[in-house]
């Protein structure tokens, strides 16, 4: 018999703003050093007001732990923009791009294992068993082909990162296996880009009536007036206009991509994951909580990363023919922070 776990969210905005004014007053006046312990109790705020079956997740990184991780990758970043500043040592700071677009793969691979090693559920750890070859195939060939391709690979490059993320997760010693297919990820492609050519369309002709409205019709002429007020407003409309599309289109992928990944994971043969939420729904959420973000002056973050996570989860179901209690522990080795820390402080994207 098949049994239907929902996921629920406790949190609160008005609970975490307390946590995370804290976090961000402590990581300004410790120039960022606290930012290891606010990144844990972040999470550990948002893993234990998780639940799926009457129990919660728990997060059980070591902020000591990431703190040397942090550490060394600032130490690397710093070195590289010192470097950068002068022309007698460009080519130190070009030797350090390419150590670290060359370990950049290597980095995702130990992100994904800390993480997953610091997640649990009913007192099971969870694992990621992924190895470098399969990292540098996802994340260094896949990124290389989208590249050459002018983004034609993209979709490709975003099945190769979520299989490997996904077939080589564990709960316990159960196995995740990925059931989705390379075509899902062109079709959530083709329709990102759809939005971004068919709101420019509809964009570009206010914008061109704005710019005639303001003077844009009397180009400058050679030797004349170089901006004229209504081409520089033109310019900066055009331009944000350009970045709000990119965005929602992004968006887009972003909320499509998780609900398709998460419709098509199985652990163990026996427990399955699906979602319900709708991408578009979850754009509007991004969309107007940057904006109440902007007008607060980011003092509504704490409102707007709630507002998400419980939309999210809340469209999480799990479907078992199994127990959850039935899953057994799988030992495994501690894993190393310096991944996770990298991706933290260069703010790189492994999620959805």
């Amino acid at each position: 018999m098949v049994t239907t776990y929902p996921l629920a969210f406790t949190g609160q905005a008005g609970e975490y703003f307390r946590i995370w004014i804290v976090n961000t007053a402590l990581s300004i006046v410790t120039l960022g050093l606290y930012l290891p312990w606010a990144r844990v109790r972040q999470r550990q705020y948002f893993y234990g007001h998780t639940w799926l079956d009457g129990q919660n997740f728990e997060y059980t990184a070591s902020p000591v732990a990431l703190l040397r991780g942090y550490l060394i990758v600032g130490a690397f970043f710093l070195a590289y923009s010192v470097t950068a500043n002068f022309d007698s040592t460009l080519w130190i700071a070009g030797l350090i791009a390419v150590l670290f677009f060359g370990l950049y793969p290597w980095l995702v691979m130990k992100s994904l294992r800390f993480v997953a090693a610091s997640t649990t559920y009913r007192g099971l750890r969870f694992r990621h068993h992924g190895k470098a070859g399969g990292a540098y195939l996802a994340y260094g060939l896949a990124n290389v082909a989208a590249g050459l391709t002018g983004g034609l690979a993209l979709p490709w490059a975003w099945f190769m990162q979520r299989r490997y993320q996904v077939q080589n997760a564990a709960y316990g010693n159960a196995h995740a296996t990925f059931r989705g297919d390379v075509g899902d990820f062109y079709v959530i492609g083709l329709t990102g880009l759809a939005v971004g050519i068919g709101g420019g369309v509809l964009l570009a002709l206010p914008l061109i009536a704005l710019f005639f409205l303001l003077g844009g019709a009397n180009f400058p002429e050679a030797g004349g007036e170089t901006f004229t007020p209504g081409l520089v407003a033109g310019l900066v409309g055009a331009y944000l206009a350009l970045l709000a599309l990119y965005a929602v289109a992004w968006q887009y992928v972003r909320a499509a991509t998780l609900r398709s990944v998460l419709n098509r994971v199985e652990v163990g043969g026996v427990v399955r994951t699906g979602a319900t939420f709708s991408p578009w729904r979850l754009v509007w959420i991004g969309v107007s909580n940057a904006l109440v973000q902007a007008l607060t002056l980011g003092l509504a973050t704490p409102w707007a990363a709630v507002r998400r996570a419980r939309y999210v989860v809340q469209g999480v179901q799990v479907r078992a023919i199994a127990s959850l209690d039935d899953f057994a522990a799988d030992a495994a080795p501690s894993e190393s922070a310096l991944g996770e820390a990298a991706t933290e402080l260069l703010d790189i994207n492994l999620g959805f």
